[in-house]
């Protein structure tokens, strides 16, 4: 597959790369210019990150780093059945247990979450650092949630993190998880606070939570009628409509919000 010239290799990881040097420098190269694409790509492009690792994984399939990133892009394309096998060979070549959580999340997406709540009480758990043991707590809540055990979800999500007062890289799509159990268990009101919490906690747009708001206090934006006016129409059935006070504005689509809070 093809390499932009701006791709120098060198923009890798420097743990990857030192797991790279047991390479010909040539191959290593090679093989980090692919990693860095899986890594450019896998949020927007999956099936083109997927292309990336495959080729790397033909390069150096010995190569830890080079598994997870495998076990990463097929997890992306929902191959959950590659991922998991990636994984388990990056685990047995590096004898870490970072990747304990999407291992079982995989296990979820075959189809098998009794599987991953066994794991969610293994002791690799207890060798986690924070944000492993808050993700594999959002994978058993997940998993609580495939056997239609909501209210052992939200027992599961309730924890010191989701309490805690400070922000951390977990935080919003922690409060984001219980809020949705909340929601799928009938509790509304309880559901919008936590949403709106993880909305203040949400700094890189990682969750929908905003548009969950929305969706909650009844709004939903239509397309200007004309080029002079925009109209929203909220669940209620008003309409307000606002005019572009400039004929620029008149051209573009102006969205207007108008909520109803049904707490």
């Amino acid at each position: 597959m093809p390499i932009p010239e701006d791709v120098t290799g060198d923009e890798i990881d420097k743990d990857v790369r030192q797991e790279l040097q047991s390479l010909p420098k040539t191959l290593a190269e090679d093989v980090a210019k692919n990693l860095v694409m899986v890594a450019r790509l896998i949020d927007e492009d999956p099936e083109g990150a997927y292309g990336y690792s495959k080729v790397a994984l033909r390069l150096a399939s010995r190569v830890a780093a080079v598994r997870e990133a495998g076990g990463f892009a097929a997890y992306a394309t929902q191959r959950y059945s590659e991922a998991l096998a990636e994984f388990r060979a990056a685990r047995r070549m590096s004898g870490g247990v970072e990747l304990w959580p999407v291992m079982a999340d995989c296990e979820r997406g075959l189809g098998r979450p009794e599987k991953a709540l066994d794991m969610a009480g293994a002791p690799e758990v207890n060798k986690l650092d924070k944000a492993g043991q808050v993700e594999m707590r959002l994978v058993a809540a997940g998993a609580r949630r495939d056997l239609g055990q909501l209210d052992a979800a939200i027992v599961t999500l309730q924890s010191p993190e989701l309490a805690a007062g400070s922000v951390q890289p977990w935080t919003a799509r922690l409060r984001y998880a219980y809020a949705d159990a909340l929601l799928a268990a009938g509790r509304e009101g309880e559901a919008r606070e936590w949403f709106a919490k993880a909305l203040e906690a949400d700094r890189d747009g990682s969750t929908d939570a905003s548009d969950r708001l929305a969706e909650m206090d009844g709004v939903d934006f239509v397309d200007a009628l004309d080029e002079d006016e925009d109209e929203v129409v909220t669940e209620s059935g008003e309409t307000v409509v606002e005019q572009a006070t400039e004929a620029e504005e008149a051209e573009d689509s102006v969205e207007g919000q108008v909520g109803r809070d049904e707490d």
